[in-house]
């Protein structure tokens, strides 16, 4: 009687397990999808000959028309002419210090003079990118944040 009960719970056992096994087949659950404006997997590789991009600045809150509100229709007539905004880059270098202020060298020929100079100093000789607007002349660069590069 004994034997018959093990022999019993064995096969219900089985009965149970097998199925659930085949059930849990990672490869027939589908793979999420990303949306099209993040990053997959795909490989990013980063040069020093690589011209700096814009990167796009969402608007302030203050710009925003929230819910309820209705976006201000511009008036020409009391608008002065707009002026072109500087747009925030991304830029990746090395801060280095060259007569006592600090720079940003992105290439052998291109170095930035950084207008945030206690915050590069603690950076000095490392690679960083630096996310800034660079000034009319394409001479200085306003920090907006700055991290090393891992």
């Amino acid at each position: 009687m004994k034997r018959e009960t093990r022999l019993l719970s064995a096969l219900a056992f089985l009965l149970v397990t097998v199925p659930a096994m085949f059930t849990q087949d990672p490869r027939s659950q589908p793979s999420p999808v990303l949306p099209a404006d993040i990053l997959g997997t795909q490989l990013i590789v980063w040069s020093e000959a690589q011209k700096p991009q814009p990167v796009p600045q969402p608007l302030p809150a203050a710009e925003r028309p929230g819910p309820d509100q209705q976006p201000e229709q511009p008036n020409p007539a009391h608008n002065p002419p707009a002026q072109p905004q500087p747009t925030a880059q991304k830029f990746t270098g090395i801060i280095v210090q060259n007569s006592g202020v600090f720079l940003l060298k992105v290439s052998s020929n291109n170095a930035y003079q950084l207008d945030d100079q206690e915050k590069a100093r603690q950076y000095e000789g490392k690679q960083v990118i630096i996310g800034g607007i660079l000034d009319a002349n394409l001479t200085s660069l306003h920090v907006i944040d700055l991290e090393l590069v891992s």
